[in-house]
């Protein structure tokens, strides 16, 4: 017997103007398990067939490289002799009709520094509504990456630090995270990268700690990659023209609270150019399903798998056309 479906946010008002429905999936996702993971990137896909286009499409796929019933997963499909085919019929087949988000987890946990330390933690954090600071995240994400050791042992003290359910104490953590932005620093780094890191300020770090330790539910998941990934989803679907009605495989992520708070920010700072009225969000609703139950949902599925195994494919002719 199945579980009951837990989260989502169902509309509650009808759309305002246009809609898109797109259905999504991810893979790659590995909880807080960022740093020690078989996969470096999470991928976000999406599609807008409706169930009929999915189910054809599941169909000559099937058909057309005699896949089984239980083999439309991305790890069986890209090890098949015929998968180079495979993939370029796929991708063909999906072309203008879906968008794939990419997340390196290493690059996503030095945005997550910024936007929980040097600004005010918000939902729109991480997505291109937040992104005064990212050049600098960018140089101190390059120059991390070439120091070794004090690199990693400076990102594992941030998640520990910023884990709801750490092993030690709040104070330990922050001492230990600003020995090792200290030793990053003992590195002949970008003037930016050190920048970055000289604007960390003790008594803020504590204060944010602090906040997270009493569920302060205004600062968003800091080790989940899911809620900005889906953010960026929308947005891309919306192009500040239209709204984006969701619908998602089963994600413990996806609670009605957060997909709430998302859906407020979106509709704070959003992009008006295109005509979506102020004060309507991106995000129309989400409603969450069973992937087995749902073809548009196996689809982004498989597209999500293939992407994150050969994130080459992702280019703009898998993008969404431009409609009104």
């Amino acid at each position: 017997m199945r579980s009951p479906l837990q989260g989502g946010l169902p509309p509650t008002e009808a759309p305002v103007g246009a809609v898109v429905e797109i259905a999504c999936d991810e893979s790659g996702f590995s909880g807080t398990n960022l740093l020690h993971s078989t996969a470096p990137v999470i991928t976000h896909a999406s599609v807008d067939l409706d169930r009929d286009e999915a189910a054809a499409l599941i169909t000559a796929l099937r058909a057309t490289f005699r896949f089984a019933p239980d083999e439309l997963k991305s790890g069986q499909f890209l090890r098949r002799p015929d998968a180079a085919a495979a993939v370029q019929w796929f991708r063909t087949a999906l072309t203008g009709r879906a968008h794939v988000h990419l997340v390196d987890k290493e690059f996503f946990l030095v945005t997550r520094i910024v936007d929980l330390f040097l600004t005010e933690p918000s939902y729109a954090a991480g997505t291109r509504l937040a992104h005064r600071h990212r050049p600098a995240a960018l140089a101190l994400h390059r120059a991390g990456r070439a120091v070794g050791s004090d690199w990693d042992d400076f990102l594992a003290a941030f998640v520990d630090l910023v884990r709801t359910k750490r092993r030690q104490p709040g104070r330990q953590n922050v001492q230990r995270f600003f020995q090792a932005r200290d030793a990053l620093l003992r590195h002949a780094l970008a003037a930016p990268a050190v920048a970055l890191l000289d604007g960390l300020d003790p008594a803020r770090v504590r204060a944010v700690v602090t906040r997270l330790d009493n569920e302060d539910r205004s600062i968003p998941p800091p080790l989940e990659p899911l809620l900005p990934a889906l953010a960026e989803t929308v947005l891309s679907w919306s192009g500040g023209r239209r709204q984006v009605l969701v619908t998602h495989d089963e994600q413990s992520a996806l609670t009605a609270d957060r997909l709430t708070r998302l859906q407020r920010a979106l509709a704070d700072d959003a992009d008006r150019t295109g005509g979506l009225p102020a004060g309507v969000s991106p995000l129309a609703g989400l409603v969450v399903v069973d992937s087995r139950d749902d073809p548009r949902v196996q689809v982004a599925d498989l597209l999500a798998g293939v992407a994150r195994r050969l994130p080459g494919i992702v280019d703009d002719t898998l993008l969404p056309p431009r409609r009104g």
